[in-house]
């Protein structure tokens, strides 16, 4: 008998094992690679003095923030990260932008915002959080209340950007049809025609977590 239940420990034991080697082969088959090592701003440049790290996420200090980019320029990529809010706070994740200028109008910023704030009131469409500022509008209402994480997926290739948020697809755009014959906020965003640049987090004076950055290239 307890020959059996050892035979049967170690067959249970053999299969748990197989299962972890064949997750971890699989997630490093999806191809992506941390871009935060969770304690430390290593791999990041900018405004480093207005970001810390707490509890495994980069956090934007409210009194400093300002843009924090990437080390390394990026072109066509899934990024997966999730973050969370403070009530009525306002951020951004700058795409494709260089590391002068607004990334709003010189790349790409979406929005990371808390738009259920009374103090957001009256947003124009192109301003909710997700939203391609200034250019795309956003699918409403799949964030989750203030304080939780959110997991949120960004697809960049070509004009096409496409954004998940909590497993729901809020933007799924091209660029180059939106922004023609104009913008929907009307000014001009050359940085639309970018076809490589840095990922930035656009802290705008209030407390918002960032974390489990991962990114894959595209091809």
């Amino acid at each position: 008998m307890r020959l059996q239940l050892n035979r049967t420990w170690l067959s249970g034991l053999v299969i748990v094992a197989a299962g972890a080697l064949c997750s971890v082969a699989a997630a490093a088959d999806e191809g992506f690679v941390s871009l935060f090592d969770g304690k430390s701003l290593t791999g990041w440049q900018g405004a480093v003095t207005g970001y810390v790290v707490e509890d495994g996420a980069i956090v934007c200090d409210p009194k400093k923030g300002g843009f924090l980019y990437t080390d390394k320029e990026y072109g066509d990529f899934v990024l997966k990260l999730e973050f969370q809010l403070t009530p009525g706070a306002n951020n951004g994740i700058g795409i494709r932008t260089p590391m002068k200028g607004d990334p709003a109008y010189v790349g790409m910023e979406l929005q990371v915002l808390d738009d259920t704030s009374d103090k957001y009131k009256n947003l124009q469409p192109y301003q909710y959080h997700g939203s391609i500022y200034g250019v795309v509008a956003v699918k409403r209402g799949h964030q989750k209340p203030v304080g939780e994480w959110n997991a949120q997926e960004i697809t960049v290739k070509g004009k096409h950007v496409k954004i998940v948020l909590n497993g729901e697809t809020i933007v799924d755009a091209d660029i180059e049809k939106a922004s023609t014959p104009k913008t929907l906020d009307g000014k001009n965003h050359p940085g639309l025609l970018n076809e490589k640049g840095y990922i930035c987090f656009c802290g705008h004076g209030a407390k918002v977590a960032f974390r489990n950055i991962q990114l894959k290239e595209l091809k």
